[in-house]
């Protein structure tokens, strides 16, 4: 009786401790984004990513240009890394091209605003936060180191997409 007590003290909190390291997150889309990231308060991210090509990096495989040369564009794993890389963990989100969480991790944990209003809270519930512009333009050249043979300016580029929190007043 004793060992049974003491094997279910140990082993329950093992088990909690256990699957709350292996917390799978998952995608929920822009629009859980936009809820909160829409406002001049919050830096306008989400309006900011909705004018970007990133957010309409899907079409082009659509065009007739495109698909003269590779007929299956819109379905091809090639094409969709970048172009939609959420295509296979989170196919629903697949028309929202590059959206919010293929940069910054699946967000069904840290999307909650009692999490988000801490920084640490975020990024222990799957937020990724780019600690350099070297992190940042590592995240970025995964898809842009010379595709489709153009040169990427990463500071050119970075002045068109980022988007920072406004410090507070």
């Amino acid at each position: 009786m004793k060992k049974a007590l003491l094997i279910l003290m140990i082993g329950v909190p093992l088990i909690f401790i256990v699957s709350l390291f292996s917390q799978e997150f998952a995608y929920v889309g822009a629009g859980k984004c936009k809820i909160c990231h829409k406002t001049e308060k919050q830096g306008r991210q989400f309006p900011i990513w909705e004018e970007l090509k990133h957010s309409k990096s899907l079409t082009p495989l659509t065009t007739e240009e495109v698909k003269a040369k590779v007929p299956d564009a819109p379905e091809n794993p090639e094409c969709l890394k970048c172009h939609a890389p959420l295509f296979e963990k989170a196919a629903e989100f697949k028309e929202e091209g590059v959206t919010c969480e293929v940069c910054h991790g699946p967000g069904s944990a840290y999307k909650k605003l009692s999490i988000m209003k801490s920084r640490e809270k975020s990024v222990k519930n799957g937020l990724i936060v780019y600690e350099s512009a070297e992190a940042i333009k590592k995240q970025c050249l995964s898809c842009h180191d010379m595709a489709h043979e153009k040169p990427f300016d990463f500071e050119a580029s970075w002045e068109k997409v980022k988007h920072p929190i406004p410090e507070k007043q």
